[in-house]
């Protein structure tokens, strides 16, 4: 995330974080500290290199910045 008040940074943290309490966190019951982390972290694992966005043409986001890439070279 970046500096305070930018909007142009923030919103797609925002919205990450909207999908993550959507997805892993409405609905389940209260965890420690510990297991919340390690959950946040495995879904972070998870929305990077499983999850398939429609947008990023049904592919990851580390599977269409591959992509992408071989695409520009």
């Amino acid at each position: 995330m970046s500096r305070k008040g930018n909007c142009i940074d923030n919103s797609p943290m925002e919205s990450f974080f909207g999908i993550l309490k959507q997805e892993m966190y409405y609905g389940v019951p209260l965890r420690t500290y510990e297991e919340l982390k390690k959950d946040i972290e495995a879904y972070i694992q998870y929305y990077n290199n499983k999850r398939i966005k429609q947008k990023l043409a049904g592919m990851s986001p580390v599977q269409y910045r591959l992509h992408a890439s071989q695409l520009a070279a």
